[in-house]
């Protein structure tokens, strides 16, 4: 244990000195953590760190020290927050490898699964079983077990909660979108196969519909294979080809393997060097970070991008300028390299943890603070809409949300049953969750002539994103990674060795520096260097749920 502790520690100069100047630090740690405690109002005060989210916009004389939701915590549970610092949401995840290095933890924080698991050998967390038991409402209790209970059970060791899921509908599926005024144009079908994919592309190319004589066929951006990819990533071009980014699936014999060295990766990769070669791809899209590589797409210049259902929110940059839609796109299921439907992968709904320090004095704080989030999310009150909005309770785009510092989300959703169907007909009796009520009324302030509300229309409308989702769930066209659970000892120290060798050699192949079999080294030399002790440790855990 004190080994692992000094582990994290001895780390904590080099990230000190990498993220230096980065952040913005709105206290001085001492000064929030030495608050007294105000036992006689009952109010109860809990220390975090937060992201500083783009979206966010403080209403006038507000802050991440002072604003309302934080007042409306206190007010109507007795939890005062403090922040022991604020980044912005690009330096965030290394601020938080300082902060635990340098062992200097909030009283609560959210961590990913590798942390979780380092904070609990590290014994630096706080076992949660009996505070979250006492605590969490019976209304928490069931929200975070709408799964069966599986998402929960990814933050237990020993049989002790040590983290509280950040959780999230497994269910989301990647889709591709495309221009169908250029569809329209150049009298081309919709997207059903690989086949009209690269019928499109390649017309896309060659037309230049957009006239920007810069143009290609697909947007690609340089972490194309990361989760964190929502929009120009590569992982449903993967799924096209049957083939998938680094998720375990069953070898037809009872074990798992790794997705990323199966056969089919290898016939993705020839197809995208084939794009590449024929200048379908932007050839400095290795360099390129998503909003830098989006706008290729908002120019006109590209008329097809891989993402998930809330793609459209970032194609509205492009899409509709000066008030006026400049741009019509389309969203289709990932197309299929054969007659089998492509499968979209998806995890398990959960990738994060909050955690709360051994030194917390009040984890029952952190609970109270999950049992209102939940309360005010599900079945907010008119006076609670100040915890999504602000304190003059309306929708004007600040995004106050954000704010929360513990949020969780359904593990199931019903919005692709809902919402077309009520936008399409303008019937509102169907709607019953919160979720359902927000999207209907932005839809339908399209559907009233605003545009800005456009990308909620592609996403809930009709034709949208989430009405493909019924037909998907029905005929099962998904595959979820059957690994679960808090890392491996081999997957924490080999699996970014691996993922980096991966993405080093998938992007010369993509980029034609190497030939295709390149993959097929790749293949020996991911073995070699843990995979094959990564395999052994992940079929152990899944022989032992059977």
């Amino acid at each position: 244990m004190k080994k692992k502790r000094k582990a994290l520690l001895s780390i904590a100069l080099v990230l000190s000195l990498a993220v230096a100047g980065c952040g913005k630090n709105t206290n001085e740690p001492e000064k929030s953590t030495n608050t007294p405690v105000e036992k006689g109002n009952e109010v109860i005060e809990v220390s975090t760190v937060s992201p500083s989210d783009q979206y966010l916009k403080f209403d006038e004389g507000e802050s991440f020290e002072k604003n309302s939701v934080y007042d409306a915590y206190e007010k109507d549970i007795g939890v005062k927050i403090t922040n022991k610092w604020v980044a912005d949401t690009s330096q965030f995840k290394e601020k938080v490898k300082i902060t635990i290095a340098s062992d200097d933890l909030p009283d609560f924080l959210l961590v990913n699964a590798t942390q979780l698991k380092e904070l609990t050998e590290a014994d630096m967390i706080m076992d949660l079983t009996k505070v979250y038991d006492e605590n969490a409402t019976e209304e928490t209790k069931k929200f975070l077990t709408m799964d069966g209970g599986m998402q929960m059970k990814t933050a237990m060791f020993d049989n002790k909660l040590m983290g509280i899921p950040s959780s999230y509908n497994p269910y989301q599926y990647q889709f591709l979108y495309v221009r169908t005024d250029w569809l329209k144009e150049l009298n081309l079908p919709e997207p059903k196969t690989m086949a009209d994919f690269m019928a499109i592309a390649e017309a896309f190319k060659a037309k230049d519909p957009g006239g920007t004589g810069t143009s290609y066929g697909l947007a690609v951006s340089k972490n194309p294979f990361s989760m964190d990819t929502g929009v120009t990533g590569l992982r449903a071009f993967l799924n096209g080809y049957h083939a998938y980014e680094n998720i375990w699936i069953e070898d037809g014999k009872g074990g798992l393997v790794n997705s990323d060295i199966q056969p089919q990766v290898k016939d993705a990769l020839a197809a995208l060097q084939d794009m590449f070669k024929k200048g379908l791809i932007d050839p400095e899209f290795a360099v390129k970070d998503v909003e830098k590589a989006a706008e290729l797409v908002y120019n006109n210049s590209i008329g097809m991008v891989y993402g998930a259902s809330w793609t459209p929110a970032q194609l509205v940059k492009g899409a509709v300028k000066d008030g006026k839609v400049v741009q019509e796109w389309g969203a289709f299921p990932i197309p299929t390299v054969d007659s089998s439907p492509a499968l979209s992968q998806i995890g398990l709904g959960v990738d994060e943890y909050y955690v709360i320090s051994k030194k917390a004095k009040h984890p029952e704080g952190v609970i109270r603070l999950l049992n209102q989030w939940i309360a005010v999310d599900n079945h907010p009150t008119d006076e609670q809409k100040v915890y999504e909005f602000g304190k003059d309770l309306k929708e004007k785009g600040n995004n106050y949300w954000l704010l929360s510092p513990l949020r969780v989300g359904k593990q199931l959703d019903n919005n692709g049953e809902i919402l077309p169907k009520a936008i399409a007909n303008k019937d509102t009796s169907i709607l019953v969750t919160k979720d359902h009520k927000t999207r209907y009324e932005r839809a339908m302030k399209y559907v009233d002539g605003d545009t800005s509300m456009w990308w909620e229309y592609l996403i809930s409308g009709p034709g949208g994103a989430f009405s493909h989702v019924p037909e998907i769930q029905k005929n099962k066209q998904y595959l979820q990674n059957k690994f679960y659970g808090a890392p491996t000892p081999t997957m924490v120290d080999r699996q970014e060795i691996l993922l980096k060798k991966r993405d080093e050699v998938f992007f010369k192949i993509i980029m034609n520096q190497v030939s295709v079999d390149e993959f097929d080294k790749f293949v020996v030399e991911w073995k070699k260097l843990g995979g094959d002790e990564i395999t052994k440790e992940v079929n152990e855990f899944y022989a032992a749920l059977k």
